[in-house]
């Protein structure tokens, strides 16, 4: 729920910064703050005595690998990097171009939807997360609960290519909601590992994340571009429709794969799996 804060910020509170610099000036107060907070917990937040690890770097290695192997991570793996990367890809950059472009709003409304979209997502992920966790003391795996979010999630984007009138704000809304369904599955596969590799099984499956979500940035861009033509300065609903159902059949792929791959033996026992 904390990175959804600094989605809020990038919206409405930048919109409202430009009216009295520009970009550089928004961009240098930022790096001002940040190393004024970043000094704060240097000098100011007392350090925690832990015991240090001394694990070598061959069964630091060999974690890695047991993860990267694992059927079980691969399993839930594809749907959820799919997942995540689109909602990033899109909320991050595309959002604004398609309510612009699309939506024919203007930019402070612009501004403004999309800070309706990350309160949104903080939302979804304290929500989710809480409803999550409320489930699985009544016998629904939190595997279960992060799929049936994803799927609502396509849902909502399939319900965007067609674009109905009036429902765009109801519809992005959402998708800021439901897209945060997929970090509900970093916890269903941490708990599938052992204690000592739940913190490798995160990393590796925000390393797949991020990876894809630059690559659906790109590809959304290209597509698009592609359709716009010579005149880049005007988006057509053709180029966004054709990115967003590409990155829509992928998701539903990791679906279909996760539905009716086989049900492999869990690596840790974990009665909310």
């Amino acid at each position: 729920a904390a990175g959804g804060l600094g989605a809020l910020a990038a919206t409405s509170p930048v919109e409202a910064a430009l009216r009295f610099t520009d970009w550089r000036g928004v961009f240098l107060y930022l790096s001002l703050i940040t190393i004024f907070i970043a000094g704060c917990v240097f000098f100011v937040v007392p350090e925690k005595a832990r015991e240090s690890s001394h694990e070598s770097l061959h069964n630091q290695l060999r974690g890695i690998r047991e993860v990267f192997t694992s059927r079980v991570f691969w399993r839930t793996a594809p749907l959820t990097t799919i997942s995540q990367a689109t909602f990033m890809a899109i909320q991050g950059l595309w959002a604004g171009p398609w309510l612009t472009h699309i939506g024919g709003l203007s930019r402070p409304d612009v501004a403004k939807t999309l800070f309706a979209v990350a309160l949104a997502m903080v939302a979804g992920f304290i929500i989710l997360g809480s409803m999550a966790e409320r489930l699985s003391k009544r016998g629904v795996s939190v595997t279960t609960t992060a799929v049936t979010g994803m799927t609502i999630f396509m849902v909502v984007q399939l319900l965007l290519l067609f674009h109905p009138p009036g429902f765009t704000m109801i519809l992005w809304l959402a998708f800021g909601f439901f897209g945060t369904s997929g970090v509900i599955a970093y916890s269903a596969l941490s708990q599938t590992f052992p204690v000592h590799l739940s913190g490798r099984v995160t990393t590796a499956l925000n390393l797949l994340v991020f990876v894809a979500a630059f690559c659906c940035q790109w590809a959304i861009g290209a597509i698009i571009g592609f359709w716009a033509g010579e005149d880049s300065s005007v988006l057509n609903a053709a180029g966004f429709n054709a990115a967003f159902s590409l990155l829509l059949l992928l998701e539903l792929a990791g679906l279909f794969y996760y539905m009716y791959s086989p049900r492999i033996k869990k690596t840790c026992q974990d009665p909310r799996q």
